[in-house]
């Protein structure tokens, strides 16, 4: 199969752009004869034997009026073979009177080499795309890194050995076509592969794009606050210039010596981070699991019948505190350490109403809060609940 791929489309395009130039009636014919692209739509499917002609015999053929008239398909032109790499690849055809167009013909085979070539280039570019993105999710699918990924990702010019970070983009387009949506993210993957040298990426679907980052700074260090800066930036830019409205969230750095495939266990902490950040934080467009990572890794437990366990209190304490109260309390609680001076204040209210009210809650759920195991049951059934009310109450304690 030639490398070199002469599509419909393509031959229009070189028709439109030659007859710019030299204002003749251009065909494009494959190396079937078949008329493939052409200034006259009507012509496109045609047999083109003089096209033959040149294809047979790997030079020009110029046919003037009494020639035609022999031929099928054919009108009075000059017919030049397209070769590339010394093979022939097609014919394009001049519609005119031959002695005035011979001065055309490399003019207008030079312009359609240039085009087949940067064509060429960008289905290149296109299929090592496809391949990385193929490698990423590979990778993230796979329990550990085995020799295939090393050598497939050595024959594409990454190495694996570098230390990285997953990060999950958030994307939401439902407000956008589909075919809009897709190029907004293709403009979007663009920028970051222009900006993030050496990072790893994969558009997962029309909501999620994967970034495997260098974790490491110029100087070998872990620097959360670099990886923020740019999460920071690739958001405040997506407002600006893009109609994607996007979140991102940066997974946890696993450390050489880990085991296993660590980029998959980073990609894990990074989207589970983004779907809590979302629950819980809704406003917010930069969610970090080095923020985030109790309740992160307590999401694993949030089913079957541990998360049952886990929830009796807190759905105890549900049934009987109607107007949510004892569960702010709770909640700004654990927010203040169990500070019951800084709890008081932070609620407005005495001390002694902080006692009673907690006295309650023990009395409802049957948890001693004086015991550490009873006070460890109860924030894990608070971190797995999450609910945006929860969030709320928070907010409200802040304000």
């Amino acid at each position: 199969m030639s490398a070199y791929l002469l599509t419909s489309e393509l031959a229009q395009q070189i028709v439109d752009k030659t007859m710019k130039i030299i204002g003749c009636n251009v065909n494009i014919i494959d190396t079937n004869g078949l008329i493939i692209g052409s200034g006259d739509p009507e012509r496109i499917g045609e047999l083109h034997e003089g096209a033959m002609m040149a294809l047979s015999l790997g030079r020009m053929i110029a046919i003037d009026s009494k020639m035609s008239g022999d031929l099928h398909g054919v009108k009075p032109g000059v017919n030049l073979p397209l070769i590339i790499d010394d093979e022939v690849v097609g014919v394009i055809g001049l519609t005119g009177e031959p002695a005035h167009l011979k001065q055309f013909g490399e003019l207008v085979c030079m312009s359609a080499v240039m085009m087949m070539e940067q064509a060429k280039l960008l289905r290149s570019v296109a299929q090592e795309t496809r391949l990385r993105e193929e490698l990423v999710l590979d990778l993230l699918q796979s329990k550990e890194l085995s020799k295939r990924h090393f050598e497939w990702a050595q024959r594409l010019g990454i190495d694996l050995n570098v230390p990285r970070v997953a990060i999950v983009v958030g994307i939401d387009s439902e407000n956008l076509k589909v075919e809009v949506a897709i190029d907004e993210i293709k403009l979007l993957q663009d920028y970051l592969v222009a900006q993030n040298i050496g990072c790893l990426f994969a558009i997962r679907s029309l909501t999620e794009m994967i970034v495997l980052s260098p974790a490491l700074n110029q100087y070998g260090r872990w620097d959360i606050e670099e990886h923020k800066a740019r999460l920071a930036q690739l958001v405040l830019l997506s407002e600006q210039r893009s109609k994607l409205n996007i979140r991102t969230a940066l997974g946890h750095y696993f450390k050489e010596g880990m085991g296993s495939n660590h980029l998959a266990y980073s990609y894990q902490t990074a989207y589970t981070t983004l779907m809590l950040g979302k629950q819980r934080k809704p406003e917010v467009k930069n969610y970090y699991y080095q923020e985030m990572s109790l309740p992160v890794l307590l999401n694993s437990l949030n089913s079957g019948w541990t998360a049952s366990e886990f929830s009796l209190p807190l759905n105890k304490l549900k049934a009987q505190d109607s107007n949510g109260i004892l569960q702010k309390t709770l909640h700004a609680w654990f927010k203040h350490n169990l500070q019951m001076g800084n709890t008081a204040k932070a609620l407005h209210i005495h001390r002694n109403t902080l006692e009673y009210r907690l006295t309650k809650v023990a009395s409802i759920t049957g948890l001693d809060i004086e015991l550490l195991d009873d006070r460890l049951l109860m924030y894990i059934a608070l971190q797995l609940d999450g609910t945006n009310a929860v969030e709320d109450a928070l907010h409200e304690i802040d304000d």
